[in-house]
């Protein structure tokens, strides 16, 4: 549509679930090199760590593409046996490790992968070498991991990602739309996808068009 933001998407990306793609910007893409690496990672596993809304949990699932690994929350992990949850695979990802898991669960886990010569990905905000751990064995082999660390997206890639979304939908939207929202609504991953739908669904509804004003009304700001 005459008059969209065209931005300079060079910064190449990797197909994630369903018809998303990952966005590789300096914030990340050193997480991306070691997701390419895989399988030929130097340990068992690999931890990504970063703020909420860095894209940790979106990188995880194109790991997950790639490795068929189950994605289990640290929180569920206890009571349930390993091999429940790993049925035939080589690999798991454990979201939120560093949260009051089960220690004694994950260990089993880590030991379990270890057996099949498989790898274990987590995510959580900080490396192991910050978390509380009482069990010496899990915290000794969870501080030797490579962690890698997310940083939030910068504006550039926050603005790509927008106009991704809004793309997706086959909306055209103006350079002042994406400028509005970049100054206005949280910089995650997960709210930037959460607007663009809200908008997209007003959209529909009122039968208008995506711009700044129609913005405002439906997000409630004032200026």
């Amino acid at each position: 549509m005459t008059g969209a933001l065209q931005l300079p998407l060079d910064l190449g990306h990797r197909t994630a679930f369903g018809d998303e793609d990952f966005l590789i910007a300096p914030s990340n893409e050193a997480a991306v090199a070691w997701i390419d690496r895989w399988p030929d990672w130097p340990g068992q596993g690999l931890v990504l760590c970063g703020p909420a809304g860095c894209g940790k949990t979106h990188l995880a699932h194109v790991w997950q593409a790639k490795s068929g690994a189950p994605l289990v929350e640290a929180k569920a992990l206890g009571g349930v046996e390993p091999r429940e949850i790993l049925k035939e695979a080589k690999a798991c990802i454990v979201e939120g490790a560093g949260a009051g898991c089960d220690e004694s669960a994950l260990f089993h886990l880590y030991n379990v992968l270890a057996e099949r010569k498989g790898h274990l990905l987590l995510t959580e905000r900080e490396a192991p070498a910050r978390w509380t751990i009482a069990l010496a064995d899990l915290r000794s082999r969870l501080v030797a991991l490579p962690a890698v660390r997310m940083g939030p997206p910068d504006d550039r890639l926050f603005a790509a990602v927008l106009v991704k979304l809004f793309n997706d939908r086959q909306i055209g939207v103006g350079e002042e739309v994406i400028a509005y929202l970049l100054s206005r609504i949280e910089r995650s991953f997960a709210t930037a996808r959460a607007t663009v739908e809200a908008l997209d669904q007003e959209a529909l509804a009122r039968r208008r068009r995506v711009t700044v004003p129609f913005v405002r009304e439906v997000l409630g700001g004032e200026n």
